[in-house]
């Protein structure tokens, strides 16, 4: 069923399973730096991935309602590993390293991105990623790149912009504007934007429906 066939009562319904889901176990599994190191396939994953200090970490640990579940940094590129958390034994969440840094050593660079791809492109039970774009200064080249990659290899995903609480009412509107001209060029973007803010919680419930929805599929 469409979630827009759905009544108010089943839309609530969601909401609350998805608010219980999300706000039960979570437990650090693995952070992989090789594909060797990837633990085993065993549930539904959602992975999010964003360049360098998009608030990935802060996103994740405001879904959770942890203040240190994902390790946040102020200092572009530090996270270099794939961090596994596995969410009430029901959905393991993926918190990929930030591209896009350019200080960054070439050779760490080509690193990051082989191992970024390599999740992307083979991982048999991911579900859908969840594309952070820091909604202060939009969609650029190297999240561009990304979107076409996932278009290539047919992976669902969400444009989410972070930081919402940053922006005024007429900046946040032109920022969610922006986002879905630049979504609806790509055909695995989900024809919907999701704008968060890990700092004042908006967005947070709609993004956890979606994504136990689509993780339950």
């Amino acid at each position: 069923m469409n979630a827009d066939e759905k009544s108010d009562d089943e839309k609530r319904a969601d909401t609350e399973r998805a608010r219980k889901l999300f706000a039960g176990a979570c437990d650090f599994v693995a952070g992989a730096t090789t594909p060797d190191a990837f633990p085993p396939p065993t549930l539904p994953e959602i992975a999010f991935v964003g360049r360098s200090n998009a608030g990935k970490s802060s996103l994740i640990n405001a879904l959770t309602s942890r203040s240190a579940l994902a390790r946040v940094s102020h200092t572009p590129g530090r996270t270099r590993q794939i961090n596994f958390f596995n969410l009430g034994g029901r959905l393991m969440l993926v918190d990929l390293p930030g591209y896009g840094f350019a200080k960054a050593s070439k050779t760490m660079l080509a690193e990051w991105q082989s191992l970024i791809s390599t999740y992307l492109r083979g991982r048999q039970r991911l579900r859908r990623v969840a594309l952070l774009i820091d909604s202060r200064r939009g969609i650029i080249d190297a999240d561009a790149e990304v979107m076409i990659m996932l278009d290539q290899s047919a992976m669902s995903y969400v444009v989410t912009l972070t930081k919402t609480d940053e922006l005024d009412k007429a900046e946040r509107a032109d920022a969610i504007t922006k986002a879905d001209a630049a979504a609806k060029k790509h055909v695995a973007a989900y024809p919907e934007i999701f704008a968060t803010s890990a700092r004042n919680r908006e967005g947070l419930e709609t993004l956890k429906t979606n994504l136990m929805l689509v993780a339950e599929a």
